[in-house]
């Protein structure tokens, strides 16, 4: 989607202005003087504003009016948190996208005010699933759109995909680390699998929200959301029911594969402690009789005995072939 600078605002705030034309499917974009024209004129308006520069973005919202000072502060300064409000003119939307950063993914607010006649969006620098929404909504506006509705379609429609996307890694991060937990693991793999673990939790923490707003918006009836679109919204949350049942089972086979690992690990050990048992029993009488004969008595009858030697060394091969036998019959070798 073209980009077009607000002519008369301060600064670098980019704002851009597209006018839908429903029945003659055009949409152009305009300047930001033009948007109130074009919303008198039966026209459909969607204001996307970067709000990256705090100042400049609150004098410019303020001065279009279209939603109250607590939205606009509220975008201006609070984390992201899906969400959804209602108001008699407008509906205010926060969604939360995911942006991924190495193995980790940060929140990207996009503030939406729905009206009848405008769809003002607010975001800081360029949110993923809302640039995939540039790049595709005119396609889809000269193919379906049968309403202002459409526009709130596409931003869910790509919200999800982005979650879709961000999932899709961690799965492969998953199968990495349940390969890794395979034989002999390296110590390395304990500390990416916990932190895995807590990832797939704060993936779930920010979709969770979402599977409630689209609830709300497809089954609650609202002058904002047509009639129309309401199934396809439907349709959605079974997407989300989706990906929050799979962070699960991720986190289930994750969870798995270390208890299997750790119980693999317990069963060597158990193995290795086995053998480590019949050496001390066989070593134990052995044990014992040299501290028998190590002892500093004068006398000790043994000592004395020419084939006293012989015997000592006599009494212990019987003594280990015996406690050999007697193992390895009651299966303990």
């Amino acid at each position: 989607m073209a980009e077009a600078r607000a002519a008369g605002t301060a600064g670098d705030v980019l704002v851009t202005v597209v006018a839908f034309d429903f029945a003659a499917k055009r949409d152009p974009i305009i300047s930001v003087g033009e948007a109130r024209a074009a919303m008198d004129d039966g026209k459909f308006v969607w204001i996307d504003v970067d709000i990256a520069r705090t100042d400049e973005a609150r004098a410019l919202l303020s001065e279009l009016g279209l939603c109250s000072p607590e939205i606009i502060e509220d975008a201006l300064s609070r984390e992201p948190a899906t969400q959804i409000a209602r108001y008699d003119d407008y509906l205010h939307l926060v969604m939360s996208g995911c942006r991924l950063v190495g193995h980790k993914f940060d929140l990207e607010r996009v503030d939406a005010v729905m009206g009848t006649s405008f769809l003002l969006t607010l975001h800081r620098g360029a949110p993923v699933f809302l640039e995939a929404v540039r790049k595709s909504y005119h396609a889809d506006f000269v193919r379906f759109a049968q309403s202002p509705s459409f526009m709130l379609y596409e931003l869910w429609d790509h919200l999800i995909d982005n979650y879709l996307s961000v999932h899709k890694v961690f799965e492969e991060r998953v199968e990495q680390v349940q390969h890794a937990l395979i034989g002999v693991a390296d110590e390395s793999v304990f500390p990416v699998a916990s932190e895995l673990t807590s990832d797939l939790l704060h993936l779930r923490k920010v979709v969770l929200p979402a599977r409630s707003v689209l609830t709300d918006l497809s089954t609650r009836k609202s002058p904002f959301v047509s009639e129309a679109t309401q199934p396809f919204l439907g349709n959605m949350v079974g997407t989300v029911e989706r990906v929050l049942q799979d962070v699960l089972v991720d986190r289930d086979i994750l969870s798995g594969a270390l208890n299997n690992y750790m119980s693999m690990v317990a069963h060597q050990t158990n193995k290795t402690m086995s053998k480590l048992t019949v050496v001390s029993v066989v070593f134990l009488p052995l044990t014992f009789l040299c501290g028998v004969y190590g002892m500093n008595f004068d006398v000790i009858p043994e000592l004395k005995w020419h084939y006293g030697y012989a015997g000592f060394w006599t009494m212990a091969a019987v003594i280990v072939v015996g406690l050999l036998y007697l193992m390895r019959r009651n299966k303990l070798l």
